[in-house]
């Protein structure tokens, strides 16, 4: 990225769009997915594609107070009989999936999200880990085992718990070293607490510490910054993820308090991501999709070489395409041809696993065309790259005769020097990388008949 890049020019593409974690994405579920379209869809699974590994993820609600900066879906509490009932009801929710799918399929990667999951004691993280895995004895001995961790709620106690049960990955959430910042987001924690978060991970023998951090926070600039990712790279992670701050206030009531008029503007934001961009590669990271960095010899760089990046929404992985299973409040579950949400308040989850149903709030069952843009969307979003001609042998169609109106609009983009097309591929930049969800978003039908104000925006 040694080329002089025109930020304000391209801060003026900078519009509401999906992040792409999904396709469709979740403001398309709906209620006409219920618990008994999940119970067909886990049915179809098991008989349609026996062999696919499953990916599981637990959703770990309770936080202990709000950072302003979060879009997640918590609860915030100080109740020890709160966490114990929850474990209850997901003991229930596991004893539901048993009946309702084969539970012995191979598990290649189990994430704990939340929320703070290590809000949860040792003791009862231990609980969690050990019902899931009676209800889905099949863990590879490869299996990526990871946990979210908040440096504030974080002990060794905890650590060896998660070690004795296969966890080989954390990410610790750092999101910016500033003082400053850290006062206007609501989360205050040092450098000194986080490097010594990330000596007992080591201690343990952890495979690999990711930190997360965020850029478009208020008060951040080019210089705080760059001193925020000095400090990270004093503590060496073997993985980063850079996130876009997505200031949607009108969805999260804590994001109101944040103060408008410190946000950097869209020139300021791209100015610090070509910045972090520049300092983390210089200093022996590659860029992995859209946001995040991994070291040469780290398994997602070995895979975005290779091309077999997957995306789905526990991040990228190495794994391929898995069906997700989700446990817990909101949790999200994604087959080849559905995604299901459990429902979003305590109140629903529990009613729905007293009744003996599955707690599910929405979903969509995906159409031909659906799986086709998805698998376009992601591949893009992926590994920043496009095979016409495996497309078309994949889904029996012309890519070039399919996505002409697509084709034609990315012209703009490749006039921009963000992408460049050739006549069976599509190859986006290192400045396209910047505005991949803008290039991908030209390949969604939904955003034609939908607003697009709903999202966040894509700078």
């Amino acid at each position: 990225m040694s080329k002089q890049i025109n930020f304000s020019k391209l801060a003026t593409h900078s519009k509401p769009g999906p992040r792409y974690t999904s396709y469709p994405t979740a403001n398309e579920f709906n209620k006409n997915f219920n618990a008994k379209s999940l119970q067909n869809a886990l049915k179809r699974a098991d008989e349609s594609y026996p062999d696919t590994p499953l990916s599981l993820y637990t959703h770990l609600p309770f936080c202990k107070s709000a950072c302003y900066f979060c879009g997640c879906n918590v609860i915030y509490t100080n109740s020890e009989s709160k966490k114990v009932r929850y474990i209850e009801y997901l003991q229930k929710e596991l004893d539901l999936l048993e009946n309702a799918m084969d539970t012995s399929r191979k598990v290649v990667q189990f994430h704990f999200g939340g929320g703070t999951p290590t809000f949860f004691s040792a003791t009862q993280l231990d609980s969690i880990i050990k019902k899931i895995k009676k209800t889905f004895p099949n863990f590879t001995a490869d299996c990526e085992v990871s946990c979210e961790i908040d440096p504030r709620y974080f002990n060794e106690e905890q650590m060896a718990i998660l070690r004795e049960n296969g966890f080989n990955r954390v990410s610790f959430g750092v999101q910016d070293f500033d003082s400053i910042v850290q006062e206007n987001i609501n989360r205050i924690q040092s450098v000194e607490l986080v490097e010594s978060c990330v000596k007992i991970a080591r201690k343990y023998g952890v495979d690999s510490i990711n930190f997360d951090l965020i850029y478009g926070l208020p008060a951040q600039n080019l210089v705080t910054f760059s001193n925020t990712l000095s400090k990270v790279l004093s503590l060496n992670p073997d993985r980063l993820a850079i996130f876009n701050y997505a200031h949607v206030p009108w969805v999260k009531s804590s994001m109101q308090k944040i103060n408008e008029s410190l946000l950097p503007n869209p020139t300021q934001k791209l100015e610090i991501l070509e910045q972090t961009i520049k300092i983390l590669t210089n200093n022996g990271y590659e860029m992995i999709g859209m946001d995040h960095f991994a070291k040469p010899g780290d398994e997602l760089t070995k895979a975005q070489k290779k091309g077999e990046l997957r995306r789905n929404f526990q991040g990228y992985t190495t794994k391929g395409f898995s069906q997700t299973i989700g446990l817990g409040l909101t949790s999200i579950g994604e087959g080849r041809d559905y995604y299901t949400q459990n429902f979003k308040d305590i109140a629903s989850y529990e009613n729905a696993l007293n009744s003996g149903i599955l707690p599910v709030n929405v979903g969509i069952n995906l159409s031909s065309e659906d799986i086709l843009r998805k698998e376009v969307i992601m591949s893009l979003m992926n590994n920043a790259f496009l095979d016409f001609d495996r497309i078309s042998r994949e889904f029996s169609i012309d890519f070039k005769s399919y996505f002409a109106n697509e084709l034609e609009k990315l012209k703009v983009m490749q006039d921009l020097e963000l992408l460049e097309l050739q006549d069976s591929s599509l190859k986006v930049t290192p400045t396209g990388t910047m505005l991949i969800r803008n290039i991908a978003m030209i390949f969604d039908t939904y955003l034609q008949k939908n607003s697009i104000q709903k999202f966040s925006k894509t700078i």
